[in-house]
C-alpha cells in the first residue's frame, strides 16, 4: 500500500472542517466533564459519567481528540518541520498538563491528575515526528497497530511501578481522575497520521475539504477547534464553579448515593454469607429506613456511638424482615 503524494506546500494549512470536527470534540469533552461534575457534587442521583456508557463516551471522545492531533501534526509538519511553531505548541501543551496536575494536587490529592491527555498529547506529539516526517506512512499504520495492541500482549506487575504508570502496560489502573497512558492512546495519534499522510491530499480536492465555516454554530465550533487548548483549560472550572453555586442553593438531589449505598449493601452483606435476595431486599429497606430516622448522609460523615447502634440495629431488622422472620424496621 503507497501512499498518496504529500499536499503541495500552496495547501492552505488549516481545514475549517477539521477544525469544526475538533471543536465538536471538545463540546462532547464539556458535556462529559458537565455530567462528572454533576454527580460528583450529587446533584443527579448517581455518577452517570463513571457508568458502563458514561466510560464507553469518555473513551470515545478522547480517541476522536487524540485522532484529530495526529492529523494536525501532518498538517503542521507534512511538508517541511515547523522547528518553531511545534516548540511554541508544546510548550503551551506541556505547561498546560503541568497546570492540571498542579490544580488537581490541591482540589484532589488522592486522584490528582499526573498523566491525564495534555499529557498523553504532549509527550506523544515528539515520539510522532518520526513518523510525521522521514518514516513511510505505512510505519505511522503498523505502529498504530502495534501500540494498540500493546496493553493485550505486555501486562506485567513491574510496570505498575509509578515511575512507570504513564506507559499503560501494568496490571492495574492508578488512582486518578483522568488516566491517558501511551499504550494504547498514543496509537490513535499514530492511525491520525497514517489517516493524514494517506487521505489529505484527496481530502484538500473534496467539498468538505473546501467547506468554510458559516453562521453561528459553524464558526464557533471552528473557532473552538482553533482554540482547543484554551478552551479545554478553561471549562471546566467554569462549569465546577457553575455547579458548586447551584448546590450551594438547591442542596444535593434527595436519590443522590442511593444507589451506590444499595450495591455496596448488598455486596457486603452477600460476603457476610447473607442470602442474595434478602440482602437485595435489606438493602432497599435500609436506605429507605435511615432516611426517614435521620441517619442518611450522601457522603462518608462521622456518626456518634447511639446513632452507630441504632444504625446497626435498623439494618439488622431489616435483613431479619427481608427474611421474613420478623417486620420490617
Amino acid at each position: 500500500m503507497k501512499s498518496l503524494p504529500s499536499p503541495p506546500a500552496t495547501l492552505h494549512p488549516r481545514f475549517d472542517a477539521i477544525d469544526a470536527a475538533r471543536g465538536a470534540a471538545l463540546v462532547a469533552m464539556a458535556i462529559y466533564h458537565a455530567t462528572w461534575d454533576l454527580g460528583a457534587l450529587r446533584l443527579t442521583p448517581e455518577n452517570y459519567a463513571l457508568t458502563p456508557l458514561g466510560r464507553v463516551a469518555a473513551h470515545g471522545i478522547a480517541g476522536s481528540f487524540l485522532l484529530l492531533v495526529g492529523i494536525g501534526l501532518v498538517l503542521m509538519n507534512g511538508t517541511r518541520f515547523a522547528a518553531r511553531r511545534f516548540a511554541l505548541r508544546f510548550a503551551r501543551i506541556a505547561g498546560g498538563a503541568l497546570l492540571v496536575t498542579g490544580a488537581t494536587l490541591v482540589t484532589d490529592p488522592s486522584s490528582y491528575i499526573f498523566f491525564g491527555i495534555l499529557h498523553c498529547i504532549a509527550l506523544a506529539s515528539v515520539l510522532a515526528l518520526p513518523f510525521v516526517r522521514g518514516l513511510p506512512a505505512w510505519a505511522a499504520l503498523l505502529g498504530a497497530g502495534v501500540v494498540l495492541a500493546g496493553p493485550h500482549l505486555v501486562a506485567a506487575d513491574a510496570l505498575d511501578a509509578p515511575v512507570l504508570a504513564f506507559l499503560g502496560l501494568g496490571q492495574g489502573t492508578p488512582q486518578t481522575n483522568d488516566y491517558v497512558p501511551l499504550f494504547p492512546w498514543f496509537g490513535l495519534i499514530l492511525a491520525g497520521i497514517a489517516l493524514a499522510r494517506y487521505g489529505l491530499p484527496a481530502f484538500a480536492r473534496t467539498t468538505l475539504g473546501a467547506w468554510r465555516a458559516g453562521g453561528r454554530i459553524g464558526r464557533g465550533l471552528t473557532f473552538a477547534g482553533r482554540h482547543s487548548l484554551a478552551v479545554y483549560l478553561v471549562h471546566q472550572p467554569v462549569l465546577m464553579a457553575l455547579f458548586t453555586g447551584l448546590v450551594s442553593l438547591t442542596g444535593p438531589h434527595p436519590e443522590a448515593g442511593v444507589r451506590e449505598f444499595r450495591s455496596l449493601y448488598e455486596r457486603n452483606c452477600t460476603a457476610t454469607g447473607g442470602d442474595s435476595q434478602a440482602c437485595a431486599k435489606a438493602a432497599i429497606c435500609v436506605s429507605d429506613a435511615f432516611r426517614r430516622e435521620g441517619l442518611w448522609a450522601d457522603r462518608p460523615r462521622s456518626f456518634s456511638a447511639e446513632e452507630r447502634a441504632r444504625a446497626q440495629g435498623l439494618s439488622q431488622g431489616c435483613y431479619e424482615a427481608a427474611e421474613g422472620t420478623a417486620p420490617a424496621p
